[in-house]
């Protein structure tokens, strides 16, 4: 379903695949969410696995904003994300990897 060329990755919430992407304007809204930092230092948490679990969150929504999902955070506050947390911080560090990543 997702393209990794197209900095792509598929999260699988309550059963349904969705496609997740971290467009301009997700980054953008990404930024507003955190308010404080910058995507650089959002990165260097990720690197560093000195991330919070609202890091996580922040990258998710904002993945999905940029492929299309209408929802919000609280929509997911009780959703079951495949991976649990593990998956979810993997799927973030990903999304974050593949938005600044150069296709070879």
């Amino acid at each position: 379903m997702a393209n990794p060329w197209a900095g792509e990755v598929t999260i699988v919430i309550d059963g349904v695949p969705h496609s997740c992407k971290l467009t301009l304007g997700a980054l953008a809204e990404l930024e507003a969410t955190l308010g404080t930092g910058t995507l650089v230092d959002l990165i260097r948490r990720f690197e560093g696995a000195a991330f919070s679990g609202a890091d996580v969150m922040a990258v998710v929504v904002a993945g999905l904003r940029g492929g299309g999902w209408t929802g919000t955070m609280a929509d997911l506050l009780t959703a079951d994300i495949a991976g649990g947390p593990v998956g979810a911080a993997k799927l973030a560090a990903t999304l974050l990897a593949r938005a600044f990543a150069v296709p070879e």
